[in-house]
C-alpha cells in the first residue's frame, strides 16, 4: 500500500503538507506510510482513501492485484 498512497497523491497534485491538512494527519506519519515504516491503523487508511478519492479497497489491494496478475501468468 506504500507506494499506492505516494502514486496517488503525486497524482493529484498534493504535497505531503496537502494531504496531512486534508486527512488530519501529520506529514511525518504519511511520510513513514510511504516509506513503508509504519502500518496505517484502519481509520488512518480510511481517511487516506476518502482525501485521495478511492475506496479503501482500490487504496488497500495492490498486494492482492500483483498475486491476481501473477497468478494468471502461469
Amino acid at each position: 500500500m506504500n507506494g499506492k498512497v505516494k502514486k496517488l497523491r503525486e497524482q493529484r497534485a498534493l504535497s505531503l503538507s496537502d494531504l496531512a491538512q486534508i486527512t488530519g494527519l501529520s506529514r511525518v506519519t504519511i511520510n513513514r506510510i510511504e516509506n513503508g515504516k509504519q502500518k496505517p491503523m484502519p481509520r488512518t487508511i480510511r481517511k487516506l482513501a476518502n482525501a485521495l478519492g478511492v475506496t479503501v479497497e482500490e487504496l488497500t489491494s495492490e498486494q492482492a492485484s500483483f498475486l491476481n496478475v501473477a497468478g494468471n501468468r502461469q
